[in-house]
This record gives C-alpha cells, sequence and structure tokens, in this order.
C-alpha cells in the first residue's frame, strides 16, 4: 500500500472507528457505509484492506470489553515472549528489529552534538513524524489526535541542544519497512533509543512483547527488577518517543483499563485493534 493509500485508508477508517464508538456492535454494514456515503461492498472492501478483517468483526476488538478480554486471552510473561509467536500470522515482528541504546553520558547532554533528521509520513494511523539519527530511527509520533505543531514541538524538546534536519528522503527506507510489517524488512529498521537508563530498561521490555499480545505496567516493572516501581514505570511508558516500534500501546493497566497513551487514547485503541484483527486473521 503506498503512501497516499495509507493516509486516505486511515481517514476513512477513523471516521468509521467514530461512527462504531457511537453506534456500537449492534451498527450494521449497511448503517456503517450508508453513514460514510459509500456502498456496502465498497466500504467493506476498504475497511478490509486496511484493518485485515471486516468491519463486523473490527467492532468486536474496539469494544470497551477488548481490553479485559486481552488481559486474560493474550497476556504475556516477559520472561518467555520471545519464545511466543514465531510462526504464522501472529509471527513477533519485533524480534526482527535492531536497537542500539545511548550511553547515559551521551543522553545527559540532550542531544548537544547529535544531528537528527525528520520528515512527516503517512501511516496506517494518520499522519506522522518521525525522526532519526544515523545509527535509526529516534522518534515516531502520530499527529491524528495532537496535530501537527504540538507533535512536533514534543519531539524537538525531547533532545533540545541537538540540530534538527529535515530530511524525509534519508529516512525514508526505515520508514517504508517500519509502517509495512508484512513486508519481512523490519531487520532493515534500526532504532536508536534515547533515554535515561530506567527508560530504556522499561522500552527493551516493551519491545519484548508479542504483536498482537499486551502486558502490564505492573509486569513490566518486575521484569525490570523494581517490581514497586509501577509509577515510574508508567512514567517511561509515556516518554517513549518511538511509538509502534518501541510499542507501549500494548501497556495496560493491570485493572484491564488501557491506561493513557501520549498521542491519544483513540490511536492507542486503533493500534491494539488493529493489531489484535491481524493476529488472528
Amino acid at each position: 500500500m503506498s503512501d497516499m493509500e495509507q493516509g486516505y485508508h486511515f481517514n476513512v477508517m477513523r471516521r468509521a472507528i467514530e461512527l462504531i464508538d457511537a453506534g456500537g456492535e449492534s451498527m450494521t454494514l449497511e448503517e456503517l457505509a450508508q453513514a460514510m456515503d459509500m456502498s456496502p461492498a465498497h466500504f467493506q472492501r476498504l475497511f478490509t484492506k486496511w484493518a485485515g478483517v471486516s468491519p463486523k468483526r473490527f467492532q468486536q476488538y474496539l469494544t470497551l470489553g477488548h481490553a479485559k478480554a486481552l488481559l486474560h486471552d493474550h497476556f504475556t510473561t516477559l520472561e518467555t515472549s520471545n519464545a511466543v509467536g514465531l510462526s504464522g500470522s501472529g509471527r513477533l515482528h519485533d524480534l526482527f528489529l535492531r536497537w542500539e541504546a545511548m550511553s547515559p553520558g551521551e543522553f545527559a547532554k540532550r542531544g548537544d552534538g547529535l544531528t537528527i533528521y525528520w520528515g512527516w509520513f503517512d501511516s496506517p494511523f494518520g499522519l506522522s513524524l518521525v525522526m532519526g539519527t544515523e545509527k535509526g530511527i529516534c522518534g515516531i509520533g502520530f499527529a491524528a489526535e495532537t496535530g501537527e505543531e504540538s507533535t512536533m514541538q514534543d519531539l524537538l524538546s525531547r533532545w533540545p541542544k541537538a540540530r534538527f534536519v529535515e530530511d524525509p528522503m534519508f529516512l525514508r527506507p526505515w520508514v517504508l519497512a517500519a509502517y509495512n510489517a508484512q513486508s519481512g524488512d523490519l531487520d532493515k529498521v534500526p532504532v536508536y533509543m534515547i533515554g535515561s537508563a530506567l527508560q530504556i530498561k522499561v522500552w527493551e521490555a516493551l519491545m519484548r512483547i508479542p504483536s498482537g499480545q499486551v502486558s502490564t505496567y505492573s509486569e513490566i516493572a518486575r521484569v525490570i527488577g523494581n517490581p514497586q516501581a509501577v509509577r515510574a514505570v508508567g512514567t517511561a511508558v509515556g516518554r517513549n518517543p518511538v511509538s509502534w516500534l518501541i510499542p507501549c500501546h500494548r501497556a495496560m493497566r493491570k485493572s484491564g483499563g488501557l491506561g493513557g497513551y501520549h498521542w491519544g487514547l483513540p490511536v492507542k485503541r486503533a493500534l491494539l485493534a488493529y493489531e489484535s484483527a491481524r493476529a488472528e486473521a
């Protein structure tokens, strides 16, 4: 799917998701299609191309009870997650990511001496801002809920002393591989994590959660050796600058609540539903 198609499909799907939210599971395909000013066949074709499943099936992934169902049926124990999902459609794509972390001394410099390239790209979840160094992608932010200006200022503020250069062509090969998880090219997507020692431990734990599965803040705290630091873990999850590739959307409250999401809860719900649909398709 091309960049332009991705953006178009998400704009259509975002409106459809709003309608599904308002109408619930009882809303029929015909009602959805009519509200979208499309024929049922055309709407179903577009929706299935984006989500991988029918609108009716996707409605089930968007219900408020789906978060609790995920925790019940798809909770992963992080110590064993690297052995899970290595075959079939639920393949753990994160295993193909290469990542490197900035040293604590480098992090303390707040980006001083670092050149960061940036560009805007369409994604399966709307317009996204991607940033990266020579070593890999260091930032991905989604602007669908927060807006372009706020998304840009958010990522710029992470590394205030860095030199920022607009260069989407430099990032494009990594971005195309990152947003096309079925291409088999995720081994070509390097990630460069810029954060504190605690943040990097948390982000590494997030990358061990398989696609289509979830974990909890308390489980992550236990795995990184600090079970009492649930609040600090939640903060570190929220400060993750590389959404999607470092999947903070897979971290949930122990109660089954979604918790927060830096780029907006509607985006988090779409991310979880999209991954659940594709994992079970």
